[in-house]
């Protein structure tokens, strides 16, 4: 063990890093890292309850959100060694309930590798208005809102789209098939992998302290009292020093009372889909070059953050409790340290390669889509200069740099490249050091002798008893009512409408709309009928 080893300087650098973003008297971070079965670093900082002056230590609990989809991937594993359930049953076998009407099988595997197609119970909740995390809801309470849901986001297993459904879904069906609750089955095997301080919490009033509290900063550091009761898809407790110990197991060392055999099928793609980047409750990629295993959680000011690297073997975990705190971006500078990748290149391209044919500002003008909906407006500023909008952020002032490159006049390592499309689209295309290119593109549309009064009227979905009312306004603009609540639509092409954060569609053609379909992130074409 120990191969890897840091420096004094090295160690420097990672208390610095940790620094810059834990003030003093304010919460803050559990981080460690883990080489070949070594601790070679270990930082607690901040404070876990500002009130009681307690600081962070190895027995601080924190909400480790998304991350917990790994144990809950690996309780379906040891069902499965167990003989009680294969990956390929439907899972209707279990939970009959769900989605009666669909012939098309919905498999265990779908839910672990987020190909079901099933709708995210967050965005179900917030499309009806609710602030899930103000409530205290439970897994019945999942099922009986997905139970009222006919419709899947696409058909299972022909596409990927991360939905916490999927996994909440799955702690039910452990709880069905093995005989006892999900919690007792996960606390055993939290037991059997040496984790004495790590449960899932289905009942807020019984969470075991120490709980680092969870803190934003709004000019003030200030806390809330945390009330959820869903699980599987997170809501996991835990220490750091729990988390070292499943590092050190995941790397083939320690006592577990779970086989390695499955700990390493745990840690690998599902054999028959490797073509996706999404595994049991992990996700595949490379970080500069080298491939990691890795998981983002969060879930208000409780962020969390697992890296794992096999060539040299290295897992950095990185826990908060303070909204300040980016922990995927804070264990991503610890592993730049700790394996001298500062200097390496990047993972995407962060400039135009070449300068590309003029274009004026009279040119780009106009709203541009991503195929997912996001939203980039291009205006002209009083003295004829370039204004990006970016409806989630506001305005910024864009310099030219070439003949069709635009870069912002603060921050010029945020650069637009206009090019045009093979149908002739105008094109724009964002680079940062952040973060890899992508691309929108400024649909065109004949809105001569354009019907804008068609989509006028009400629509009920009946999944979830939304109601919208759609009242066209002028120059493409509506006034749309969610349950009385307004706020303002514009159309961006013949037969699409975007509102906020969400894109209603619609068959053009008709000469009075009957039917649309709402889409966002995580829930795609929920239908809405007219109402009469």
């Amino acid at each position: 063990m120990g191969q890897l080893s840091l420096t004094p300087q090295q160690k420097l650098s990672l208390d610095s890093i940790i620094a810059l973003d834990v003030p003093e008297n304010a919460p803050g971070v559990a981080t460690a890292l883990i080489a070949d079965g070594d601790v070679i670093y270990q930082k607690y900082s901040g404070y876990e309850n500002l009130k009681k002056e307690t600081r962070i230590d190895a027995h601080s609990r924190f909400n480790v959100a998304s991350n917990a989809k790994q144990f809950t991937a690996l309780a379906i594993l040891v069902l499965e060694e167990q003989g009680k359930l294969k990956l390929a049953d439907d899972i209707r076998t279990y939970l009959p309930e769900l989605y009666q009407a669909l012939k098309t099988p919905i498999y265990i595997v779908h839910l672990i590798q987020h190909t079901s197609g099933i709708r995210d119970v967050y965005d179900l909740w917030s499309l009806q208005g609710i602030t899930w995390w103000k409530q205290t809801y439970d897994n019945q309470d999942v099922l009986d809102l997905l139970a009222n849901q006919q419709g899947l986001n696409f058909s299972p297993g022909v596409q990927y789209a991360y939905s916490n459904s999927n996994y909440i879904l799955l702690a039910e069906i452990i709880a069905r098939v093995s005989g006892t609750s999900f919690i007792e089955f996960t606390n055993q095997l939290f037991t059997d992998l040496n984790m004495p301080n790590t449960s899932f919490e289905n009942d807020f009033t019984r969470i075991k302290n120490p709980v680092a509290r969870a803190y934003f900063n709004f000019d003030t550091w200030s806390t809330y009292d945390w009330k959820w009761n869903a699980v599987g898809d997170g809501n996991l407790f835990s220490t750091l020093a729990d988390q070292i110990e499943w590092e050190k197991t995941v790397q083939g060392y320690g006592h577990p009372a779970v086989s390695r055999e499955l700990i390493k099928k745990s840690q690998q793609l599902h054999a028959a889909n490797e073509n996706l980047k999404y595994g049991y409750g992990l996700e595949f990629d490379t970080y500069r070059g080298k491939p990691y295993r890795f998981h983002e959680g969060s879930t208000g000011a409780w962020k969390a953050t697992v890296v794992r690297f096999e060539n040299p073997k290295l897992a950095v975990v990185t826990l908060t409790n303070s909204g300040k705190v980016i922990p995927a971006m804070m264990t991503r500078q610890f592993v730049d340290v700790v394996l001298k990748l500062e200097n390496e290149a990047t993972d995407f391209q962060t400039a135009p390669e070449h300068t590309g044919n003029y274009v004026s500002v009279a040119e780009v003008l106009g709203r541009y889509l991503t195929p997912g909906n996001y939203v980039y407006e291009f205006l002209e500023g009083d003295s004829g200069n370039l204004i990006l909008n970016r409806l989630d952020r506001g305005a910024v002032v864009l310099e030219r740099e070439s003949a069709n490159v635009f870069h912002q006049k603060y921050d010029p390592a945020f650069k637009q490249e206009f090019t045009k499309t093979e149908t002739g689209e105008m094109e724009v295309t964002a680079y940062y050091t952040t973060h890899a290119p992508y691309s929108l593109t400024r649909p065109e549309a004949d809105w001569e002798n354009y019907d804008y009064k068609k989509l006028d009227g009400t629509y009920v979905n009946s999944e979830t008893g939304v109601k919208l009312e759609l009242e066209y306004v002028t120059d493409q603009t509506y006034l749309v009512y969610r349950d009385g609540k307004k706020s303002q639509g514009f159309l961006v092409t013949l037969g699409k409408l975007l509102v906020g954060n969400y894109a209603v569609t619609f068959t053009e053609e008709q000469k009075e709309v009957g039917t649309i379909y709402l889409s966002a992130d995580r829930i795609q074409m929920v239908k809405f009928d007219r109402q009469d």
